[in-house]
């Protein structure tokens, strides 16, 4: 029903493989090494024959005096990139064009930072431990100020759980006990002292393996990179540090922002162990699922926030483009990435987002725009729109979804989807990635990769070496056309709902910025699954979740967070737990 994230990918690896192995049928002797194999004549003379050959990987054609002509150009080109390869670009450099989600002559509502919860809470603590560990995060805040809960014992309890659970599930890098334990100490002091940092002070959490942690293991989950110690912080490590919160140590990413597959391992999904979690943001999802921490940071450029989420029952927040700042965290596509919360809950995603959201002079992305979330706002005069392709192409817990969503007194209209071909969205991600890690790629390092399959990054950044430059403007361009239309799409709605990969919707509001919520919203029985979520040849049969996701207008999370915290109410299956954890 989906193309999933590894379909895209898998498609645009496959184009241009067999375009390759058309320009080498194409030739009348094939070059051949020791064993026989194909191989390249890596440094010879170029010639009309190499443009003719080149020219069926670009779909084109020139005469035989238009290729005599370019020969000089083309010569000149290869000392141009011989001089640029030799030119030092480490990750954290950013190109110099910047993406920006809002459009010329369209005003962004501003906003003051403003969070008002509309949760009820228990004023109990439970004798429990494992209760307490399953909170949310605003329940643990309002134990931690009555003076029920202490932060040096709630973060006892997840490093107990994390040393008793973690291995199992394979989402921890690095655990950080002294951290917590000294930062669990300063909370507690401060909050006995009267000082109160905010909702997140005292409160434990996990950082993904991408985030910058000063003198501490922050690998990207990738062999090249398994013994890298930064000198500096993320941003927004430093920002929670800021709001008091709680560092329980790295959670795991697959390599370099793909998959659940790590130098370690697989992480594993709580609800069947016996596959993974997803990925990228694959440790944030599962350790936050299995009650290993309150929360946790995921990242997403095509789905590393949503992915996880669906697959593990988490809630997941994706912000529009530019609301978190990246500083700090390893870039694999300088106009798609984002950070944002993974969670138990949809009101704690405003919580974290209220901590985390801000301009920063170190990520030119980033916006000045601020963060209001009311819990109670009545949602009752909100306009929510729905595709009904997607829904009868669905299931039933998507369909269910959309009828309690029905139920809650929102005006329920179709969305008038952008009915446009936007495939080819998807190169930015290759070559983006391409670029970021093109040392990898030059100096045959992508080969120390655990993964190597077709959809795998080594395989997929080297075809993106041949797409034409000249293409990927175009496809650029097509981006803002995107914009435009969904823009205009959204004009008299306050959000979307629908299955989290209907109709590349994936694709497109990552391409556009809009922000995505994605939540717990039923159940299914399922084999074992791969990465992108085909079904394995396994009889067994596990019990997992199913979400639905909300996609809300620019800047506009504090609306779908609304909404979703209503449909969490009404479908009442976010509180349970995996079994074993």
């Amino acid at each position: 029903m989906k193309p999933s994230r590894r379909d895209l990918l898998r498609g645009a690896a496959l184009t241009s493989v067999v375009a390759g192995v058309g320009v080498l049928s194409g030739c009348d002797n094939p070059p051949t090494g020791d064993a026989g194999g194909v191989r390249d004549d890596v440094g010879g003379k170029i010639t009309t024959r190499t443009i003719s050959e080149a020219e069926k990987i670009q779909g084109i054609h020139y005469t035989p005096a238009e290729r005599a002509m370019m020969l000089e150009d083309l010569e000149g080109n290869l000392e141009t990139l011989a001089r640029l390869r030799a030119t030092d670009m480490p990750n954290d450099l950013a190109p110099a064009l910047v993406f920006d989600p809002r459009l010329p002559g369209r005003s962004i509502a501003s906003q003051k930072n403003t969070l008002s919860l509309g949760g009820s809470y228990d004023a109990n603590l439970p004798d429990n431990d494992d209760d307490i560990a399953f909170a949310s995060v605003a329940q643990l805040g309002r134990w931690i100020r009555s003076g029920a809960l202490t932060s040096a014992r709630l973060t006892e309890i997840y490093l107990a759980r994390i040393e008793r659970l973690a291995p199992t599930l394979e989402c921890f890098v690095t655990v950080t006990p002294e951290i917590a334990r000294s930062q669990a100490a300063k909370a507690d002091e401060e909050l006995s002292g009267g000082r109160d940092r905010g909702p997140l002070h005292g409160i434990p959490f996990g950082l993904k393996d991408l985030a910058d942690t000063k003198g501490v293991l922050t690998t990207w989950g990738a062999e090249p990179y398994k013994s890298r110690v930064p000198d500096t912080d993320a941003k927004v490590f430093e920002k929670l540090e800021k709001a008091g919160a709680v560092l329980l140590g790295k959670t795991t990413c697959g390599a370099i922002a793909y998959g659940d597959q790590w130098f370690g391992g697989r992480t594993r999904n709580p609800w069947n162990p016996k596959e993974g979690s997803s990925g990228s943001s694959a440790g944030s999802a599962s350790a936050t699922v299995a009650g290993l921490c309150a929360f946790a940071i995921g990242t997403e450029t095509l789905g590393s926030i949503v992915s996880p989420s669906e697959r593990c029952g988490a809630t997941g927040l994706r912000p529009t483009f530019g609301r978190v700042s990246r500083a700090g965290l390893m870039a694999l596509c300088w106009s798609l990435d984002k950070a944002g919360a993974i969670c138990r809950s949809v009101e704690d995603t405003a919580i974290v987002l209220s901590e985390i959201n801000g301009y920063d002079r170190d990520d030119p992305g980033t916006s000045r725009v601020g963060f209001t979330y009311d819990g109670g706002v009545d949602i009752a005069g909100m306009t929510v729109g729905y595709v009904p392709g997607w829904f009868e192409e669905g299931d039933e817990t998507d369909r269910a979804a959309l009828e309690a969503m029905r139920s809650l007194g929102v005006t329920l209209k179709e969305f008038p989807w952008p009915d446009i071909s936007f495939d080819s969205l998807i190169q930015i991600v290759l070559v983006e990635s391409a670029a970021a890690f093109a040392d990898l790629t030059l100096t045959d390092r992508d080969d120390e990769l655990a993964w190597q399959e077709p959809q795998a990054w080594p395989n997929t950044w080297r075809a993106a070496r041949l797409l034409s430059a000249v293409d990927y403007v175009q496809i650029d361009r097509l981006r803002r056309r995107l914009m435009e239309e969904l823009g205009n799409a959204f004009e008299g709605f306050d959000a979307l709902i629908g299955p989290h990969y209907a109709g590349g919707v994936l694709l497109a509001t990552n391409c556009t910025g809009h922000p995505q919520l994605a939540l717990r919203a039923g159940y299914a029985q399922k084999p074992n699954r791969t990465l992108g979520g085909d079904d394995q040849e396994d009889a067994e049969m596990f019990r997992v979740p199913r979400g639905v996701s909300l996609w809300g207008n620019l800047f506009e999370e504090g609306k779908i967070i609304a909404l979703g915290r209503a449909l969490e109410e009404k479908l009442g299956v976010s509180d349970e737990r995996p079994p074993g954890f």
